[in-house]
């Protein structure tokens, strides 16, 4: 039978099981945020036994708080730190009071914690307080985003990592296909002959742009707001924590904190975790439209396009036999349609905040590290999963440039739109080949023909319509 303890707050008393280092607010938080199911991440929790660190630290310096109760709530967020407790942490990820229950969830599991090691009971706190220790010089509302920061961060570097290594496959896709020449496509419809390498440099391309818009939205995050306590003015912390607590979390983090130059504009506004989401949201529209290529080039393989050959990585159906469904760019898009949501709901979020603090961070931080995490996983599945995998059917694509009616653009500029036209029409109503059409009807020989629709050369950017007007003249 479960044992209980009694804790009393302002509001009254209530039973918490007797080995838990959570407390009274952390369950009050519980009962009244039943919300999504969903905790917070260890990533997160993490990041709060930072901060925490590394006020305990400076309060101790500048000797506001006993160096033995500091050394026990520094060894509490160590082990946080480590992966331990990080079940006492109750809260929904979604709750009001702008992330108030997750900074007293954290306070009461390190004064709990801290007073276990000096001695001390569970819930009783007799060396070590969640407000007048654990939370000493602070406030949620320079804890909370300074941990949010620091979260985005630490998960921002896997994701890079991920685009990295996607980019760089990509790039060796477009050496691989290089020679591979298709047909192009606008509107869906034939259009021009295309090199498949092209095609896949066009999309390793966004993708450096991808990692060079998320590096350059990362550069607000580094400064933060600790010292500022409510409002940004810094009421309650004492002028050599407000004056040095961001290079003492930088110490602990090993990341080069500054302080924000405006604290009151620090704490009152999240539009750097927007403009980070934007960034994460071009880069799934980039992802999402290389996951619809992908799906149409590799359609078939008999009745669609054929052009391509995704890995084939599981049974498609569990009716027809041999279907091999395309899973992986599926679930990309998937993944890209959640961070298009969660980016309207950070941003309406950040809009809808008012005067000193925005009350609404924690389904913000909750949807912005959702969307880091689960693009990370999507690039990195796309990638290993796909894209390395990928291989061309050059005989599919080569038959279908060659006797597509698309070539007659190349010929356009040598006889004349209206021949072109009447040339391509009646191909198109007979079948018989735009060569053959062009040839008997007298406009070019062969001879000529050979060097205006030599495949290669059409899809060169370097070769010119004048240069060969110049090689037609030079061969009559």
């Amino acid at each position: 039978m479960q044992k209980f303890r009694t804790e009393g707050d302002s509001l009254g008393t209530m039973e918490i099981p007797a080995g838990a280092y959570y407390g009274i607010q952390s369950v009050r938080a519980r009962n009244n945020f039943g919300i999504t199911g969903y905790g917070l991440s260890s990533t997160f929790i993490k990041s709060m036994a930072m901060v925490k660190k590394a006020t305990s630290l400076m309060n101790a310096e500048a000797g506001v708080i006993d160096q033995d109760v500091a050394n026990a709530m520094v060894q509490a967020c160590e082990e946080i730190i480590e992966g331990k407790f990080h079940n006492e942490f109750i809260t929904d990820v979604i709750q009001g009071g702008a992330g108030t229950s997750m900074n007293m969830n954290i306070n009461e599991v390190i004064a709990n914690r801290a007073n276990e090691l000096m001695g001390g009971h569970l819930g009783k706190y007799e060396f070590v307080t969640p407000n007048d220790h654990a939370n000493y010089g602070q406030s949620t509302n320079d804890v909370i985003p300074t941990s949010g920061k620091l979260t985005v961060i630490t998960l921002s570097k896997a994701l890079l990592e991920e685009l990295e290594e996607l980019n760089k496959s990509l790039a060796e896709k477009a050496v691989e296909f290089d020679c591979v020449i298709k047909m192009g496509r606008t509107h869906l419809q034939d259009a021009i002959p295309i090199r498949l390498g092209q095609e896949f440099n066009a999309y390793a391309r966004p993708i450096r742009r991808d990692i060079d818009r998320i590096k350059e939205t990362l550069k607000d995050f580094y400064f933060v707001n600790m010292g500022a306590t409510a409002v940004g003015t810094g009421l309650n912390a004492d002028t050599t924590y407000v004056k040095d607590i961001a290079k003492k979390l930088a110490t602990v983090t090993g990341i080069d904190f500054k302080q924000s130059a405006d604290l009151v504009d620090g704490t009152r506004n999240v539009d750097v975790f927007v403009w980070l989401s934007s960034a994460l949201k071009v880069c799934a529209t980039n992802l999402s439209k290389m996951a619809n290529d992908l799906r149409l080039m590799a359609s078939g393989p008999r009745a669609g396009f054929n052009e391509i050959n995704l890995p084939m990585k599981q049974p498609g159906s569990s009716i027809m036999p041999g279907k091999v469904n395309p899973v992986i760019p599926e679930v990309v898009n998937q993944v890209c349609f959640q961070i298009f949501g969660n980016d309207l709901t950070i941003t309406k979020a950040a809009e809808a905040g008012q005067l000193e603090l925005n009350v609404f961070e924690p389904v913000l931080f909750g949807n912005l590290f959702q969307s880091i995490k689960i693009l990370k996983n999507a690039v990195q599945t796309l990638n290993y999963n796909c894209i390395k995998g990928i291989t061309a059917n050059p005989e599919v694509t080569r038959e279908v440039v060659e006797n597509s009616i698309g070539i007659i653009t190349a010929i356009n500029p040598h006889v004349g739109y209206k021949n072109a036209a009447d040339a391509a029409k009646e191909s198109l109503k007979t079948g018989e080949a735009i060569r053959e059409i062009v040839v008997r009807k007298g406009l070019l020989t062969h001879k000529e023909l050979d060097i205006i629709l030599d495949v290669y050369n059409m899809t060169n950017p370097g070769i010119s319509g004048k240069e060969l007007l110049d090689e037609k003249k030079k061969n009559k």
